[in-house]
């Protein structure tokens, strides 16, 4: 089953600042979380973590970029909340 990809605003306006070919490669990564978003299934370098007590994923988009996503199992949705370069990603979330 399919899960749909929506991204939150944050994400949108991330998205809106890039050049074309970053947009699209950013894309290209994002939709291959409707097939399966867990780590260790499907393609994609994703890992689960934990942020003040939230389940949250992480997506590694080439060595630039760092989708952050929620899963909503019941309704099938991924739900993007950030996507960060690397390093802020890493002084935000630690990892």
């Amino acid at each position: 089953m399919m899960y749909g990809v929506e991204l939150s605003k944050e994400a949108e306006e991330f998205l809106y600042f890039f050049d074309d070919k970053s947009r699209r490669i950013c894309i290209k990564n994002l939709i291959k979380l409707e097939y399966n978003p867990y780590p260790g299934k499907g393609s994609g370098d994703k890992e689960r973590i934990v942020v003040k007590g939230e389940e949250v994923y992480r997506l590694h988009i080439g060595r630039t970029y760092t989708a952050f996503y929620i899963i909503n199992e019941k309704q099938k949705i991924v739900k993007i909340i950030e996507i960060l370069s690397i390093d802020k990603a890493h002084k935000k979330y630690g990892y």
